[in-house]
């Protein structure tokens, strides 16, 4: 793996998801990097990714945890398999908190990890905020697709 590119430019360069795809120049272009056991993002939002004047949309955020937590599950089962690209997976279900509003004039920092894990399933968590500030956290549970799954090797 090499370490210097982001999970999604390294595994899936035609991606077309609004949130991670590094093929759709109006997405969000989410960049995940691995360090250490974490998965780090930093996103810096545009003034059309606000909710009102100021604060980020509640969509966006979630847009931001789903697919960063996403990518934590794919590369977690990548290494506890010993696979050389990720599985392809898909969200089973994923919650936001809202712990604060979250400010759109600075770099938003994402953290995730993982919670609990099987051969096909990752439990991840994750926060959003700046600095140490937590403005949401996330919760979601990914599973790798199978063949015949809409989404089976569409990355």
């Amino acid at each position: 793996m090499d370490k210097a590119l982001s999970l999604q430019d390294q595994f899936a360069p035609s991606l077309v998801c609004f949130g991670c795809g590094p093929s759709n120049p109006q997405g969000l272009q989410i960049k995940s990097y691995v360090r250490g056991d974490q998965v780090i993002a930093r996103f810096t939002p545009q003034s059309h990714h606000q909710a009102y004047e100021g604060m980020v949309n509640g969509g966006i955020i979630g847009a931001l945890l789903d697919c960063h937590m996403n990518w934590t599950a794919a590369w977690h089962l990548m290494e506890k398999l010993g696979l050389e690209v990720p599985p392809c997976t898909v969200t089973a279900r994923y919650e936001v908190v809202f712990e604060a509003p979250t400010p759109a004039d600075a770099e938003l920092q994402l953290v995730a990890w993982v919670h609990e894990s099987s051969e096909r399933r990752a439990d991840i968590r994750a926060t959003i905020g700046i600095d140490e500030s937590i403005t949401a956290t996330g919760d979601g549970t990914f599973v790798s697709v199978k063949p015949g799954h809409p989404a089976y090797h569409r990355w």
